[in-house]
């Protein structure tokens, strides 16, 4: 095995984090790492000199003084291109490219922006507008998989007896199940009132469904599980439920995890399917509220949770991923907008959260995604349109071999939903990546 030395005045836990990733995730490329001068002048085989100054005519990128840096800083942002990349933290004419792709990864990759003080929005969110990637018009494609791979082939040719090993494109289906039924279990008072809301308005379909329904005389309308296991079953593409177990409030809105019905049907679906927990609106605040409904779906399903996803996408960084590390969540899906279609770290690869307050990399994987259904639903997208901006978004994940996440809720696929075709949409992207 051919390994390659990368020599740095020091190395810092940053460095050798986003090193690792760059090299060993990205680009399968294995490293060591080094900080003695004599060892990396010994070494015989493909090597590179991250430092200020270049000792000859070696392969040299001049750092920039993020990877040795601790703490938040606001730094200065000036943009310049390469190769029709965009790209920042500029270097000098030494260095074999333009600027310091490690550094510029980590601020991207670590969401460094986001630790800045910030407006946020109605949900206590980071708008997507405020960030650098859209600001500067690449939020729509995975520029440190895109710089990764340009410096790969650079690489490559400087040291032409050295072979990558490739990477093959990882399809995951994941469903938010926040919304278990559209009528069934949902208590005698909210029942009432659904009743009188749809009679006030003269909405006679809607009531005369409802009482089929809750006489079990028609099947519920949001459930459409039997439907999506039989796809992940024909189509072999992984599938992750994740469901929102909490109690009632303003915002989280299913059914009680005790009634039987739902928690009978959490625990059919995972004999098939991954299984992970919806954290609910509030528990962004509360640790002990995310770790209260993480034990109890772990109690009725018997199975260990590993996999979490925030509801609305509340993710509050540090704070929201240091409380899934202290529940003992191995993967998280909450990195991407639900307002906007794109990267939201950059990248379509996994990494593991760094934690700028401790400057640690943790041992939590982050599994970005690009979309969202509710994106093309609150925007009333027809699902014919919603697929082409999906097989768009993979076409840019492809060619690095990235992760594709689908991100869907349970309750789109309902005859309810607006539109019938969203069920066949569905099937139809689920065969286009298998042959794709």
């Amino acid at each position: 095995m051919i390994m390659v030395v990368i020599y740095t005045s020091h190395v810092s836990p940053r460095l050798k984090y986003i090193f690792k990733q760059i090299f060993e995730r990205i680009l399968k490329i294995d490293i060591t790492l080094t900080s003695v001068i004599e060892e990396f002048i010994a070494h015989n085989g493909p090597k590179i000199n991250y430092s200020k100054t270049p000792f000859s005519d070696e392969f040299f990128i001049r750092s920039h003084e993020l990877l040795f840096e601790q703490g938040i800083n606001d730094l200065e942002i000036i943009m310049g291109e390469w190769e029709e990349l965009p790209c920042f933290f500029l270097t000098n004419k030494k260095s074999v490219i333009p600027f310091d792709i490690f550094a510029a990864s980590f601020y991207l990759i670590t969401r460094y922006e986001e630790y800045l003080p910030q407006l946020r929005d109605e949900h206590d969110r980071y708008p997507f507008k405020e960030s650098l990637a859209f600001m500067e018009g690449f939020l729509d494609r995975p520029l440190v998989d895109a710089w990764a791979f340009k410096f790969g082939q650079i690489f490559q040719e400087a040291f032409p007896e050295y072979n990558r090993k490739p990477r093959e494109v990882v399809l995951e289906a994941t469903i938010n199940v926040d919304l278990a039924f559209k009528f069934l279990k949902k208590g005698g008072l909210r029942t009432l009132g659904g009743f009188l809301r749809d009679l006030s308005k003269f909405r006679l379909r809607e009531v005369w469904r409802r009482f089929l329904v809750l006489c079990y005389l028609k099947k519920d309308p949001y459930d459409t599980y039997d439907t999506l296991i039989a796809y992940q079953r024909m189509h072999n593409i992984p599938t992750t439920f994740f469901y929102l177990i909490s109690p009632y409030s303003t915002f989280d809105k299913n059914i009680s995890f005790t009634k039987h019905t739902y928690s009978q049907l959490v625990k059919s679906n995972s004999d098939y399917s991954g299984l992970g927990l919806l954290a609910s609106y509030y528990s962004v605040d509360e640790l002990s509220k995310l770790a209260g409904e993480k034990r109890l779906l772990e109690e009725v399903t018997h199975w260990n949770i590993t996999k979490s996803r925030q509801y609305y996408t509340r993710l509050k960084l540090p704070e929201i991923y240091q409380n899934a590390i202290d529940t003992k969540i191995q993967e998280d899906y909450s990195m991407g907008y639900e307002e906007a279609l794109g990267f939201r770290a950059s990248t379509c690869t996994p990494f593991y959260f760094y934690d700028l307050d401790f400057e640690i990399q943790t041992p939590l994987r982050v599994v970005p995604y690009c979309f969202s259904d509710r994106y093309f639903l609150k925007r009333r997208i027809s699902p014919s349109l919603a697929l082409e901006s999906i097989k768009s978004l993979y076409a840019k994940v492809e060619p690095f071999g990235g992760h594709f996440v689908l991100f869907f809720h349970s309750d789109t696929f309902s005859v309810l939903s607006g539109n019938q075709s969203w069920k066949r949409t569905y099937e139809d992207l689920l065969i286009y990546l298998k042959k794709e």
